[in-house]
């Protein structure tokens, strides 16, 4: 807070998004930017607009170019968030193929990374150390800002998913980033959180308004950039723990939805409805009730991260028995968090853990290749549907 940078960056940005947000949506039946279904699983009568992510971009973008340092690298995150917007605002009108987009932002990707050498420089692990990993970092660099720009666009499938856990996780990589001294990608992180913030007012169920493809990649580009640049650049161990677990439950909703699609030899880029946001309506929670819960879990483990920064088990190499101990408990509490949610949406079954011999911690198994069988029917059904 000692930058004033920080706190002005995320009212200004929070106040761009209230405002253009509505004559964004007012905008959307001119250009053809509505929504009328389609895997969502909402309950809008009408059709709603799907180009809030102009409002969102516009609202990080304004306050960044004023407040930022604006040197080779960060113009080149502007400049590429600005034109993988452009490239989710042509899906969001007029459609483009899954691949086509990830081609694009393969290619928008290597702007701030070849451009202006954004990149992974080493690799710390417990026990092994700090490794400087050389030019494998400019490929796994792309990959990491292509995974986390569709990972946000898979999980904007419903009412202010998509901006809440944006929201929390640009928090704490603000956080981050100001802990290791990086005050630029602090600042530019809170933008990204004012302006997410500001969206939930118009997109909190019942949503008004979508940010659709222009914004749900544009964010996930940011957030890999950001991450990297704040970060993944440090040779702290936490430095790759703590993004992985920032964005923890993203990454295991769309790992188990690819696994499922590979299972049933779909498509891994197709649309189904087996997303966690999908299974917690299926079981009767509301929306607003199933955004909580997954904005609760991305928070806590994004929490986890933060106190694993703040205080480490091993601070100077030597191990800190109170935090140690601290950090244990804490992560006991997560870990178990994270079965009981993947157990509630039937993600992990009763009969896995009888398998294990975990049984006397579930009712008695009631499934099998029958249960199986149900499920996929179900999903052949609701993609019929579609």
């Amino acid at each position: 807070m000692s930058e004033g940078a920080v706190l002005w960056g995320f009212l200004c940005a929070g106040a761009i998004v209230v405002v253009l947000t509505p004559l964004v949506g007012r905008l959307a039946p001119r250009i053809g930017g509505l929504d009328h279904g389609g895997d969502r699983p909402r309950v809008h009568a009408s059709p709603i607009p799907r180009i809030g992510g102009i409002a969102i971009v516009l609202g990080i973008l304004v306050p960044a170019i004023v407040l930022l340092d604006l040197n080779d690298r960060y113009r080149s995150i502007l400049i590429g968030t600005a034109l993988i917007a452009a490239i989710g605002l042509i899906d969001d009108i007029r459609g483009l193929s899954p691949r086509t987009k990830l081609l694009a932002v393969i290619l928008i990707a290597l702007i701030p990374v070849i451009g202006s050498g954004l990149r992974f420089n080493h690799i710390t692990l417990p026990l092994i150390g700090d490794h400087d990993i050389g030019w494998v970092g400019y490929p796994l660099t792309v990959l990491w800002i292509a995974l986390l720009a569709n990972l946000i666009n898979l999980i904007d499938g419903m009412d202010s998913l998509a901006a809440g856990i944006v929201a929390i996780a640009s928090a704490s990589f603000a956080l981050l980033a100001a802990s290791f001294g990086r005050a630029d990608t602090a600042v530019l992180s809170a933008i990204v959180c004012g302006a997410t913030v500001a969206f939930l007012w118009h997109n909190y169920h019942p949503a008004k308004i979508f940010m659709g493809d222009s914004g749900a990649l544009a964010l996930g580009f940011l957030l890999a950039t950001v991450s990297v640049q704040g970060v993944l650049k440090t040779a702290a161990t936490i430095a790759l723990v703590a993004p992985l677990l920032v964005i923890a439950v993203p990454i295991l909703d769309t790992s188990f939805v690819v696994l499922k699609r590979l299972k049933y030899r779909r498509a891994p880029w197709g649309a189904d409805h087996n997303h966690f946001y999908h299974r917690f309506m299926r079981i009767g929670f509301s929306q607003r009730r199933t955004a909580a819960y997954l904005h609760l879990w991305t928070a806590l483990v994004a929490a986890y991260a933060l106190l694993l920064r703040f205080m480490p088990p091993r601070p100077g190499g030597e191990v800190d028995v109170s935090n140690a101990l601290i950090a244990g408990a804490a992560g006991v509490a997560v870990l178990a968090t994270t079965v009981w949610m993947v157990y509630t949406l039937e993600i992990l079954k009763a009969r896995h853990l009888h398998a294990i011999g975990l049984g006397r911690f579930v009712p008695a198994v009631n499934g099998g290749p029958e249960r199986e069988d149900e499920e996929e029917a179900l999903q052949r059904a609701l993609t019929a549907h579609r």
